[in-house]
């Protein structure tokens, strides 16, 4: 078990999935966390018999989904300013934008599969100013393939493992 997983064990043990849905939603709207971590810890403990692994997706897949909402609630409210302000230059903070123009759909999915891309999705989806709902139909269908790839795929190994 690499040291990421023995940190977060004893937290998804401890508080279940109210650990799990607290840090994959704050990672989900921009905050550096092991939010993948914490959803393999679940998963693995599922396998257990620990937790119940059809709860861990369903929290996994709405503090992923609400989460990303606030991340683009703030980069919609609070615009380009803050991005640059958080350190991004406006000058890649333009380039992003035209590419999300352009892909926006396919970056809201792929994106939730690679941490630095999961943070920063919401903000980023904001800030380009992509229409709501077609960002909240996009964040919802990569949030559920994102949970189903970790969960489903962990459990099931775990299980084959097992026997």
């Amino acid at each position: 078990m690499n040291s990421l997983l023995a940190t977060a064990h004893p937290y998804i043990a401890q508080y279940g999935y109210g650990a799990l849905f607290g840090v994959l939603f704050a990672e989900s709207f921009g905050l550096p966390l092991p939010g993948e971590t914490f959803l393999v810890a679940a998963s693995l403990l599922a396998v257990q018999g620990q937790l119940n692994i059809w709860l861990v997706g369903l929290a996994a897949w709405v503090a992923a989904v609400l989460g990303d909402n606030v991340g683009y609630a703030i980069g919609r409210f609070g615009g380009r300013r803050l991005v640059v302000r958080l350190g991004i230059s406006a000058a890649r903070q333009e380039k992003a934008e035209r590419f999300f123009a352009r892909y926006g759909p396919e970056i809201v999915i792929v994106a939730r599969f690679f941490p630095l891309l999961r943070q920063l999705n919401g903000i980023t989806a904001g800030s380009a100013g992509m229409d709501w709902k077609r960002f909240m139909f996009y964040n919802a269908l990569g949030g559920f393939l994102w949970v189903a790839a970790w969960s489903a795929g962990i459990y099931r190994f775990g299980h084959q493992a097992g026997q």
